[in-house]
């Protein structure tokens, strides 16, 4: 692997497969692993209260504070980002400055059964389907900037860690 790359770094919607991958792939290189919706939760509270409270923007800037202290830190590490972390482009610049960007993606389908039983998703309150389908098409090419680009919707999460590993190979 490249010397040079010291964190990979997976965006993408919710449900594509983010923190598991990220688990699989921290345990087969022997990086540190963060989750940026979990470091949020440790350490500014749960992400639910956070959008009642700040709304969408203000957590988004509460993300984007996390993030960057995980980009900058010195340690080899896998970073999975929330699903909407990609929408500041000063949070995009900063994933291309610092690391190797993933992007996993999944169709409709796959992601609303990988997340229709979790509450704990602010923006998907409601209409889950209806929620997935017209964020999915804000989001379209948020993803775009991404150095690998990987569907998981036929991939095991183990596959997909194995892809990216190959990847930095190259």
């Amino acid at each position: 692997m490249e010397q040079r790359i010291s964190k990979i770094i997976l965006v993408g919607f919710m449900g594509t497969g983010k923190s598991t991958v990220s688990r699989l792939l921290a345990e087969q290189l022997g990086w540190s692993r963060y989750d940026s919706d979990e470091v949020i939760e440790e350490t500014e509270g749960t992400i639910s209260v956070l959008f009642d409270t700040h709304g969408e923007s203000g957590f988004r800037n509460i993300e984007s504070k996390v993030l960057v202290s995980l980009l900058e830190s010195e340690e080899r590490s896998i970073i999975a980002t929330g699903g909407g972390c990609v929408l500041m482009e000063q949070n995009r610049e900063a994933m291309l400055k610092h690391g190797f960007v993933v992007a996993l993606t999944a169709d409709a389908g796959h992601i609303i059964e990988r997340v229709k039983a979790d509450t704990s998703r602010p923006l998907l309150q409601g209409d889950i389907a209806g929620n997935v389908h017209r964020i999915m098409e804000q989001r379209k090419h948020a993803y775009d900037f991404a150095h690998l680009r990987l569907d998981t919707t036929s991939l095991s999460p183990q596959d997909a860690a194995d892809m990216i590993i190959q990847a930095l190979q190259k």
